[in-house]
């Protein structure tokens, strides 16, 4: 167990529920959110075979849409089990969850459609992998909507204070985009060097990337991209 309180970067809820699972275990938590999650409109009406999520953004964006209704009788495709929760709260009845990647969640895809109508993928603006390309080169048709976005929040003042004083000793990492806003975020606020200095845990090695070009000397990833494996690098 590494010195310093665990510094929390994901976007609200998911933060909230990150930090009350390290609380349980027995460490100190500053919540720092870095990206405020936003839907977006959507055109989501039209004849489906099923829909796919990659994020449980996607599945809570969902929720206040307008046409969830007519899509609650689909089956889901969701990455992972956390984005499978989020389906299900949603109010999806039949969720299969992929291995917890997007080359996992392709796999589950193409060994149980069969129908020639297109998969609804709701998605983010912003998309670490290409799914859509993926399954085309299976011969699934796929539509991409744009459901929600990350908008970069200001550089959080407790994540500030707890750099300048030196009660942050790790930072978990999510996803890329929060790991670029933690480095310019901290390059605003004229604390790059501590920040740099603490130790940098990540979701996945393409996530590190930004924090080792940065010159993070402390990185390490998950061996899965999931919550279990990053927190058994604490």
């Amino acid at each position: 167990m590494s010195g310093g309180h665990i510094v929390v970067t994901r976007p609200l809820p998911d933060g909230e529920r990150t930090a009350s699972a390290l609380r349980a275990k027995g460490f100190g938590v500053v919540i720092a959110p870095l990206l405020r999650i936003e839907p977006v409109a959507a055109e989501l009406a039209g004849q489906w075979s099923g829909v796919v999520v990659s994020s449980a953004n996607a599945a809570r964006a969902l929720s206040a849409h307008r046409h969830r209704s007519a899509l609650l009788g689909l089956r889901v495709f969701a990455v992972g089990e956390h984005t499978a929760a989020a389906a299900r709260q949603a109010g999806f009845g039949d969720v299969l969850v992929g291995g917890g990647d997007a080359q996992a969640l392709v796999g589950t895809i193409t060994s149980h459609v069969k129908s020639a109508a297109p998969l609804l993928y709701l998605a983010g603006e912003e998309r670490a992998a290409d799914l859509g390309a993926a399954l085309a080169a299976h011969d699934i048709g796929v539509t991409t909507a744009v459901i929600y976005r990350a908008a970069r929040l200001a550089f959080p003042a407790a994540l500030l204070e707890a750099l300048q004083t030196g009660a942050a000793g790790t930072v978990l990492h999510y996803s890329r985009r929060t790991a670029e806003s933690y480095l310019a975020g901290a390059r605003a606020a004229g604390v790059t060097n501590a920040a740099l200095a603490l130790r940098h845990l990540c979701l996945s090695e393409a996530i590190a990337q930004p924090l080792l070009a940065a010159g993070a000397a402390d990185v390490a990833f998950a061996a899965r991209p999931d919550e279990a494996a990053l927190f058994a690098l604490l």
